[in-house]
């Protein structure tokens, strides 16, 4: 998932800051903006009892894991209205796409480190190395530093930090200052599990608290955010050669083909662009549609669209003034207010609300026809904005270009598959993208053919809810995976361990060469390598007395 550009410090190091309602901007509740110090002490009390996490079998690490499980799957509701509060998304959204993540990606785990954990036999293939045993053992970094964004404030840290623990590591979060109380909620639940307190550091503050955990003694860092922030952490951690796992965003197109059934493809466009409010890295934020159902794609998306409901619990409210005017929250939301009918939230804060509407503005100032929304909501808060549907874009659109983070929903028609497969190409990103046909095969192919990390035939965003499939991109969209075996071989380093069989023999290619040694080694590669029979047996004759040495040192 992505966060927004680094924001300015909002406090002073070792101060209090603010928590605050997105769609109220009441205030939740205040955390200390921890020190550079305080991060620092607070890594090394998670280097001192990582060794020990390491040592434990892997039956007693996810034997906590799967506690915390049980204990997150009994306290739902109450971490989904921790999670709607701080980050303003319905109830279903926060259940599905937090909750339910992260209790599968536990799932996964159970089942599957184990075998990855066990020693890996290295087969030899070449005949002089076949008195060796090789065996390839995966090994914990220890410290492993986890900056975390805003937009899934429980499921993205929960998903590394429980991959780093199972596999031996411990963890130092630093959740986004806007929503630091889901973190809080995931340490919480594992310290009930049994683990020890040590083992999971988060760290609140703002963007300096960020940048202070990078100077500690972390041994593999893992950001969540922008393009722009990403490269500082990059940077950062280049200058002491400090392993990264980065995702950036994306700016993910949607490929509507001629034979693709409209109803579907419609409804996985408005879910895809205005769900979490757009703020989702692999939300539809280009969508390509052949040019014969244009139309009626455009049709069905608006009337969609128009259905939606859109509020928070304490704003929608009967009319207070007697009479039966519908105000506007009553028209976008059950007029008691029920979190359960509510289907797009606020945006995070002011500023991104700001990005969303320049994009807009830009593409309408530019030609393209606004179909739905394009403009914010102030009746129902600070921080909501109409989800918006526009047409007839093109590549010269900001709204086209940069990512958006916001509900929009840009669509352009193309004639050939070509076009549209150079469209869907066309950006500085590469995360996730989607085909829409009705021939599999046919989406399949389409899909070789899209440089991103993921493509979906026939559906959009699920991807980051397989526990199996990797999640990543390329281009701008970051480096390293998280999830499946992809996220969990980022969360150890490769050790090889060889022993000899016969442990009292010299090897033949130690010292004591002689000037007989370097012919018979020029044999020795032509009965391995030649290309001809007649010259790999010759070279079998010349490269015999290699093997009778006895001038070894």
């Amino acid at each position: 998932m992505n966060a927004i550009p680094k924001p300015e410090p909002a406090t002073q190091p070792g101060a209090q800051f603010a928590i605050h309602n997105p769609a109220t901007h009441e205030t939740i509740g205040t955390l200390p903006n921890l020190t550079a110090k305080q991060i620092a002490a607070a890594v090394d009390r998670a280097a001192a009892a990582q060794p020990r996490w390491a040592a434990t079998p892997v039956r007693d690490r996810l034997r906590i894991l799967s506690r915390f499980g049980e204990l997150l799957c009994d306290q739902k509701e109450a971490v989904t209205a921790v999670i709607s509060r701080e980050a303003g998304k319905p109830q279903a959204e926060a259940l599905s796409t937090e909750i339910l993540v992260v209790l599968d990606t536990v799932k996964y785990l159970k089942d599957n480190l184990p075998a990855f954990l066990r020693p890996e036999p290295v087969p030899h293939g070449n005949p002089a190395m076949k008195l060796k045993r090789g065996q390839l053992l995966r090994e914990a970094y220890g410290v492993v530093g986890i900056i975390s964004p805003w937009n899934y404030p429980f499921s993205v840290p929960s998903v590394q930090t429980l991959t780093a623990l199972a596999t031996g590591n411990a963890v130092a979060l630093k959740p986004s200052e806007f929503t630091p109380f889901s973190s809080l909620e995931l340490e919480r639940l594992l310290r009930e599990a049994g683990l020890d307190p040590a083992l999971l550091q988060v760290i609140t503050g703002d963007g300096s608290a960020g940048a202070a955990l990078l100077s500690t003694n972390v041994q593999k860092m893992v950001f969540t955010g922008s393009v722009a922030t990403g490269k500082r952490v990059a940077q950062a951690a280049a200058a002491r050669l400090l392993p990264v796992v980065l995702e950036l965003g994306g700016k993910d197109p949607m490929i509507v083909l001629e034979d693709a059934d409209v109803d579907v493809a419609s409804s996985a466009a408005v879910w895809g662009a205005f769900m979490n409010a757009g703020q989702t890295c692999l939300s539809v934020e280009r969508c390509y549609v052949h040019e014969s159902i244009y139309e009626k794609f455009l049709k069905a998306c608006i009337a969609k669209t128009d259905k939606l409901r859109l509020g928070h619990s304490r704003l929608l409210r009967p009319d207070q003034s007697g009479n039966n005017k519908s105000t506007p929250a009553q028209k976008m939301g059950r007029p008691d207010g029920a979190d359960s009918e509510i289907d797009v939230g606020p945006m995070i804060h002011e500023r991104q609300l700001s990005i969303v509407q320049s994009h807009v503005e830009d593409a309408v100032k530019r030609g393209a026809r606004l179909l739905a929304g394009g403009s914010p909501l102030p009746q129902l808060g600070p921080n909501f904005f109409a989800p918006t549907i526009l047409a007839d874009v093109d590549h010269s659109m900001t709204v086209m270009r940069e990512e958006t983070f916001g509900p929009v929903l840009p669509v352009r028609t193309f004639k050939t598959e070509d076009e549209a497969i150079a469209l869907a190409n066309d950006s500085e990103y590469g995360l996730a993208a989607s085909i829409f046909t009705k021939n599999r095969a046919r989406g399949e192919a389409l899909a070789r053919r899209i440089n991103a990390g993921t493509v979906m035939v026939n559906d959009v965003l699920a991807c980051f809810g397989i526990s199996e499939a990797p999640h990543g991109g390329v281009k701008a969209s970051g480096i390293g995976r998280t999830h499946g075996r992809f996220g969990l071989e980022e969360m150890v380093w490769p050790k090889y361990v060889d022993s000899d069989r016969m442990p009292r023999m010299k090897k033949l290619w130690w010292y004591g060469y002689g000037p007989a040694f370097a012919n018979q080694m020029s044999g020795f590669v032509d009965l391995l390598f030649a290309k001809k029979l007649i010259k790999r047996m010759q070279g079998g004759v010349k490269s015999t007395k290699s093997y009778l040495r006895r001038k070894l040192l």
